[in-house]
């Protein structure tokens, strides 16, 4: 051990200041506090960004933001994650493009650490920066055009499978003759593979490892060490350098291809490693110089620096879609219940991102949604409906919409009453807000939305219409336009003040109701001469649903998915509806309210579900059940029927005028007490419906020991599937299923 060994480290000279040291140092360096405000530089710094005197003053320089160095705006965003990564602890080391004070451009490769206190705790960033390329002879001059040819490529771009092809196409043949890019997760396991290769030469089958295979690069390969260092690795002469294979077979490869000079670069943006980007030059092609040099190191390292934030923000993307995404189908049904005399396809298709001249144009999920809603007595509700707007927020708001109407449909209103319940709830969601002349407004949702409810037994199709699209109806192969009065088609919820008209047509044995959203006709044309208007496309939607009339539900869904040329975008909703060609049983009779009739009752729905071909067990139960729900109708039913009057908007006399037309002196007879009997019979189950003249619906109440009834509803509850009633005009309907 020698003298200085025995003495340890030598203590710096008190008398050299540290900042004279930075001062003679040939490379830039800064430092600024937390919040990225300029505390200290040295010489070369001035020199590099050239900045004049009176600039680099402390009066003008000290407490100045680091974006007045000169960084060009497109990398501000870079230089706040610089900033924020290294604030955290992290090393952080890529490239900038800096504008210089004399008006000229440079990019300066940048390397920053944290500035710690003497306890230990960050206070700032310490920034070295040195020129990563000089302009020099014409060859510089085409690799700098390069650089922003690749930056144009990158501006925007937000779709990951496209940056990578565009950056590989950008390199080949210009400044490679094979551009490789492998992405790998945190596992080392290859997740993308992009390879583009120039004079036409395609690598063989089976070449590369596929994705979802590990990759294990032995360690003084040029890529792993890339990786490691975090620099790029330029191989000058790879006939002369001993670099150890990955396998035989890329070995035998890249003799096949001639390969001269390589340069692996590392992508690495905001402390994390996605991957490596190798290119090379081979014999294959006629080049004046077939070696890298530091150059080209340098313009490889800067390309790979944008390329790895690119594909950075393409990740965050994809993440961010497939959340949205996963968000909306979670609020749409998971499973369309089956419905008895119905056959029903749907389709959720989000927007699709479109790459096109290098800009990412980028679309995000909406609010479009669906659904089908069982009602009472093997009834069904549809409902389809689009909310302004995309993204999260529009999701949420459909998910509430659906989660709303599906509440409000459990009272089996019809659908007029059940859409004005719905705008009144809409309106709650309005949000007070101010325009540009500061007067403040209301701002509500803007929702368009069609409920439609059938009856499989009657064939009976009630439709009423908040400003969404007309559905389609084929019958016999011709499509024409179910709605298309504008008092019809009605207004959007949370308009206000406009009352729904409400549609009943017969939905004739195959026909076909074909319900969407507009995304499905407004597609966006992937040329400037493909326009087509919504007129047109609805034309064309027509023509090819109509063609494919005879097809199944699910082919028409596809089919009509597919039918207007474009790209989606919006998210589109689609509905398919077509009403069985049998007939489905129902059997109804009326009786007197008179107890007696209990007995007859119980007997003619024993006979019709015998010859249903319902078990015995099963007729047993139905049977007791009818017993219940027609002794509470016999028991409760009004001697006088009071039929219920919906509020009008044509005055208070069209509201009041039964109530005038009654002569008190001379009442009209009573009309004897009555109720009716229907069984409908589905494909695994039998509704059972009892209605009666009272308006009161019943309720379920607790018995006490020495009650005498108040027990009957409680054994529907406990024995049928479902049970529930509803209003009638001339009274209410008591329901219940069981089955089959």
């Amino acid at each position: 051990m020698n003298r200085r060994e025995e003495e340890g480290p030598a203590e710096m000279d008190p008398r050299v200041p540290a900042q004279n040291v930075f001062d003679q140092v040939d490379m830039a360096t800064v430092v600024t506090d937390r919040y990225g405000n300029m505390v200290y530089w040295n010489g070369f710094a001035q020199r590099l960004f050239r900045f004049s005197r009176a600039i680099w003053t402390d009066s003008m320089l000290v407490g100045r933001s680091l974006m007045d160095l000169g960084i060009a705006k497109e990398d501000h965003p870079q230089a706040e994650e610089l900033a924020r990564y290294v604030l955290k602890g992290g090393i952080w080391e890529g490239t900038f493009c800096v504008y210089r004070g004399d008006g000229s451009k440079i990019f300066a490769r940048v390397h920053a650490v944290p500035w710690r206190s003497p306890s230990g705790e960050i206070i700032g960033t310490a920034i070295f920066a040195r020129e990563a390329m000089k302009r020099g002879n014409q060859r510089e001059q085409d690799k700098f055009g390069l650089l922003d040819q690749i930056g144009k490529r990158l501006a925007g771009s937000l779709v990951l499978e496209a940056t990578l092809r565009q950056v590989a196409e950008a390199l080949v043949p210009q400044f490679a003759d094979h551009c490789f890019i492998d992405l790998f997760n945190t596992d080392a396991v290859l997740v993308r593979h992009v390879s583009h290769h120039s004079e036409g030469w395609e690598p063989p089958p089976e070449t590369w490892a596929k994705t979802g295979e590990p990759i294990e690069y032995p360690t003084d390969h040029y890529c792993a060490k890339a990786m490691s260092r975090q620099e790029p690795i330029l191989i000058e002469e790879l006939a002369r350098s001993r670099i150890p294979a990955v396998s035989k077979e890329g070995t035998r490869l890249c003799r096949e291809m001639g390969v001269q000079s390589i340069i692996s670069a590392p992508l690495c943006a905001r402390g994390v490693l996605h991957g490596v980007m190798t290119v090379a030059k081979s014999k294959l092609t006629d080049r004046g110089n077939p070696i890298y040099d530091g150059f080209d190191k340098d313009l490889m390292g800067t390309i790979a620096t944008r390329i790895a934030l690119a594909i950075d923000n393409a990740l965050l993307f994809q993440e961010e879609r497939r959340t949205a995404e996963a968000f909306q189908r979670e609020l749409l049904p998971q499973k369309i219940p089956k419905v008895d005399g119905l056959s029903i396809a749907c389709r959720y298709l989000p927007a699709a991102p479109l790459e096109r001249l290098g800009q990412g144009i980028q679309t995000q999920v909406g609010g479009d949604w669906y659904d089908v809603i069982p009602l009472s007595a093997g009834r069904v509700g549809i409902v389809i409906g689009d909310v302004e707007g995309r993204g999260a927020h529009a999701a949420a708001i459909m998910g509430q919409l659906r989660a709303a109407l599906r509440a409000f449909a459990q009272d089996d209103r019809s659908p007029s009453e059940i859409l004005g319940k719905l705008d009144e709830w809409v309106r709650s969601l309005g949000e007070e807000e101010q325009d540009s002349y500061g007067v403040e407004h209301v701002r509500t949702p803007y929702v368009t939305c069609m409920y439609l409810v059938y009856d499989a037994w009657s064939r009976k199709l009630s439709v009423a219409n908040a400003g969404h699209a007309a559905p389609l109806l084929l019958v016999d192969g011709h499509a024409t336009t179910l709605m298309m009065d504008e008092k019809e088609l009605g207004v959007p919820l949370g308009v206000g003040g406009h009352p729904f008209q409400e549609v009943t047509r017969d939905l004739s044995p195959g026909a076909t109701l074909f319900l969407y959203t507009d995304g499905l006709i407004e597609r966006r044309p992937r040329d400037v001469d493909e326009y087509i208007s919504e007129d047109d496309a609805l034309d064309i939607l027509r023509k090819s649903v109509a063609a494919a009339a005879d097809q199944d539900v699910e082919t028409l869904a596809d089919t009509a998915a597919e039918a207007v040329p474009g790209d989606i975008d919006d998210d589109m909703a689609i509905l398919v509806l077509r009403s069985d060609r049998d007939e489905l049983a129902v059997r109804e009779w009326t009786f007197p309210a008179d107890a007696v009739m209990v007995s007859e009752a119980r007997r003619n729905a024993a006979n019709t579900l015998t010859e249903w071909g319902m078990g015995d067990e099963h007729i047993d139960l139905a049977c007791l059940l009818v017993s219940e729900v027609v002794t509470n109708a016999v028991l409760h039913a009004s001697v006088t029927p009071s039929p219920r009057q919906e509020p009008g908007l044509d005055g208070v006399a069209g509201l009041f005028q039964d109530l005038w037309d009654v002569d008190l002196d001379d009442p009209a007879p009573a009309k004897a007490k009555e109720f009716r009997l229907r069984l409908r019979r589905g494909i695994s189950s039998v509704w059972v419906e009892v209605f009666d003249q009272d308006l009161r619906l019943p309720r379920i109440r607790r018995a006490e020991a020495d009650d005498e009834g108040g027990r009957g509803l409680y054994l529907v509850d406990q024995l049928a599937r479902r049970w529930g009633s509803r209003p009638t005009r001339e009274g209410k309907a008591v329901w219940f299923e069981v089955s089959l």
